[in-house]
């Protein structure tokens, strides 16, 4: 069969290049890590200093006991004694109390730790700076190249008109003997030159266009529509999560 071109994804990309910026700002899958992990170190600084407040805690009891003794008398007919005597006693019982626990003197290791918590949630806010700036650049670099090769392409197309013009020119003067034929074999490479030139300006126009979608991290199966299986990583998760037991996966393994 015949190889059909690959066409740039014009119909996909943002209008503009700080549209494109404000997506990849809100659906790169790199900065939305990077938030997560602000959320966790968040949650790491609470629990840190939920260490240094006092505790409370409560317990409560409740019980019923039985109790039987036997009482041994003294034999009939010696001392006009009675027989073994039995009783029974039974009740019940119930306790309820609370525990306060005031930290006072930790060391400095609880205080330490609350410190060094707070230190890893500054880092983990820089990191989403940084990868918000790394992502905007790959944005722009991307969204730069795309416009150089529609400018490089509309240069090489006139070029090859150009060329085509110049070869015609060189036909008609070969014909009245003006030019010779190795005139003509020139001309017509520089028409090839341009073609070529052409593809490669095409093919820069797709590559550029597929990074802006990378770029902003929209980039995947659904927006592409491509018919093809795609990976949730949601199902492992939805398989295993209420699984307290058992050694094996959920494929099978």
């Amino acid at each position: 069969g015949r190889l059909e071109a690959a066409a740039p994804l014009a119909k996909l990309l943002p209008p503009s290049l700080d549209q494109a910026i404000g997506v990849a700002s809100s659906r790169h899958p790199a900065i939305l890590a990077t938030e997560h992990l602000v959320d966790a170190a968040g949650f790491t600084v609470k629990s840190a200093e939920g260490q240094l407040l006092p505790q409370v805690s409560a317990n409560a009891s409740v019980g019923r006991g039985f109790t039987e003794r036997h009482a041994v008398g003294v034999l009939p007919g010696v001392g006009g004694g009675v027989g073994p005597t039995v009783t029974e006693q039974s009740g019940n019982n119930a306790s309820i109390g609370a525990t306060l626990t005031v930290p006072i003197y930790q060391g400095g290791r609880t205080s330490a730790q609350v410190r060094q918590s707070k230190e890893q949630l500054g880092q983990a806010r820089i990191e989403v700076d940084v990868q918000r700036d790394q992502v905007r650049a790959a944005v722009t670099s991307a969204w730069t190249q795309y416009i150089a090769a529609q400018e490089t392409l509309a240069a090489t197309r006139e070029a090859v008109t150009a060329a085509e013009l110049a070869l015609n020119g060189v036909i008609e003067e070969r014909n009245v003997g003006q030019r010779t034929t190795l005139d003509v074999l020139d001309a017509q490479a520089d028409v090839i030159d341009a073609q070529i030139a052409v593809a490669n300006s095409q093919r820069d126009l797709v590559v550029a266009s597929y990074a802006i979608l990378s770029g902003a991290g929209d980039l995947s199966i659904r927006r592409l529509g491509l018919r093809v299986a795609e990976y949730k990583p949601e199902e492992h998760y939805k398989a295993v999560k209420d699984k307290w037991f058992g050694l094996r996966t959920p494929d099978g393994r």
